[in-house]
Order: C-alpha cells, then sequence, then structure tokens
C-alpha cells in the first residue's frame, strides 16, 4: 500500500525572478506569531508579484510602515538581493519587537490599495502599551 505525503511547497522565486509564479504560503501562521522575513517578502510576491521596499517611520510621536514604490526587482533600485534582505530581516525584527506582527500581516493581507508611482502605502501602527516608549524619542 503506497503512503500518501502531502506535496511540498515550492521554493521562493529568486528576487529577480518577477515572471515566476509566487507559490501560496505553505500554512498560515497564527496571526499572533512573529513575523519572519520569508514570510514579509512572500505576502509582498504573492499580493503585488514585486518585492517592494518597506520602511518604519517616525512622525508625531507615531510610527508608521510605509510601503514604497520601488522594488527590488527595478533596474534603478538601490539595493541589490543581499541588502535588501538584511534590511527586510532588521525592518521584521523591529516590527517584532514592536509587538505589532500581527497588525502588519492583516493590513497586507487584506489591504485593497496598492503601491503605485509616488505614493506610499502607509499603515499607522498600534503600539501596545509600553512599548512606544521604548522605541519612540
Amino acid at each position: 500500500m503506497a503512503s500518501s505525503t502531502p506535496p511540498r511547497p515550492a521554493p521562493l522565486a529568486p528576487p529577480n525572478a518577477l515572471s515566476a509564479p509566487v507559490p501560496p504560503p505553505a500554512a498560515s501562521p497564527a496571526s499572533d506569531d512573529p513575523l519572519s522575513a520569508e514570510e514579509l517578502l512572500a505576502t509582498l510576491r504573492r499580493r503585488w508579484r514585486a518585492s517592494y521596499d518597506l520602511q518604519l517611520v517616525q512622525r508625531r510621536d507615531r510610527l508608521y510602515l510605509h510601503v514604497m514604490w520601488a522594488y527590488l526587482e527595478q533596474q534603478s533600485f538601490p539595493l541589490d538581493a543581499e541588502a535588501y534582505g538584511a534590511r527586510l530581516s532588521d525592518l521584521v525584527a523591529n516590527l517584532n519587537g514592536l509587538g505589532v506582527a500581527a497588525q502588519v500581516r492583516d493590513w497586507l493581507n487584506s489591504t485593497k490599495d496598492r503601491p503605485r508611482l509616488g505614493k506610499a502605502m502607509t499603515l499607522a501602527l498600534e503600539l501596545p502599551a509600553g512599548r512606544a516608549s521604548e522605541f519612540l524619542l
């Protein structure tokens, strides 16, 4: 009797393979699980077929996550794949440290907006009590 094993998910496409299909996530992580750089990158590619630049911005005692219009696959993008990956990992570590992983995950998966030239998509982060003072000056 042959045993039935579930199919393995395909690996992520290389950063320069814009036209290559991006597989859906293997399993949806629980909303309170920490984000990973791989999950964030897969979400960007699945939703918008590009590795968009993400920035954490502070304005008037608030923190915002910006999804910028520039993306790794653009010829004029200022970072290479390695630098982009390092920047994404740092950003994810900050988001997890702030305790806003679920907020970011939910917003990226549900927003009707899309990145477009000259206009960043913006998420106003709702920081848990006590965390804001650690990150904001």
